[in-house]
């Protein structure tokens, strides 16, 4: 698989601009923190971003195991879950990576049209990504929600409670 020769080739410019291409979703002051501050303690963010982009991009040109993926793509997208991304923002870091990997082979395939069903098989591994991603996403969500929910219900309780408006029976 001539693809898997050029993704290797590329993987430190691939990853660099996905990492860039996840931490210019969040705000300047942010963005510039994240790409700056190296120590994983004192930027737990940027390190769990990065960690979990580079194991991705090992399952996209290895074996593509489920377990594997989804453990890569917990930690990145539970923090983004519980910040203001909308769901799009949150997982369209996993599609955008179609575009960076072409940008960065586009160089080396010199008009080579033979990697073209290759890269049509990773764009689908790559859907695969952002599908788990979402589904993860959506599971963060609903377990923040149902948080939420349980605990206006127990205030709410509380509140009646301390106003004698519910009794034991």
């Amino acid at each position: 698989m001539k693809l898997k020769k050029l993704l290797e080739k590329r993987k430190s410019a691939i990853l660099k601009a996905w990492f860039e291409f996840v931490v210019d979703t969040y705000p300047d002051d942010t963005s510039k923190f994240l790409k700056c501050q190296k120590d994983p303690f004192a930027n737990p963010v940027g390190s769990t971003t990065m960690d979990g982009l580079t194991g991705l991009f090992g399952e996209l040109i290895g074996k593509m195991d489920a377990e594997s993926i989804t453990s890569f793509l917990d930690p990145i997208i539970r923090i983004r879950a519980v910040q203001s991304f909308t769901p799009s923002d949150a997982v369209g870091f996993a599609f955008a990576l179609k575009k960076i990997v072409r940008k960065r082979i586009s160089k080396d395939m010199n008009g080579d049209i033979s990697v073209l069903d290759d890269l049509m098989s990773l764009d689908e591994k790559i859907d695969i990504i952002g599908l788990a991603a979402f589904d993860i996403y959506m599971t963060c969500r609903e377990q923040i929600y149902n948080i939420k929910a349980t605990e206006q219900h127990n205030r709410t309780f509380r509140a009646f409670e301390k106003a004698g408006l519910v009794r034991e029976i």
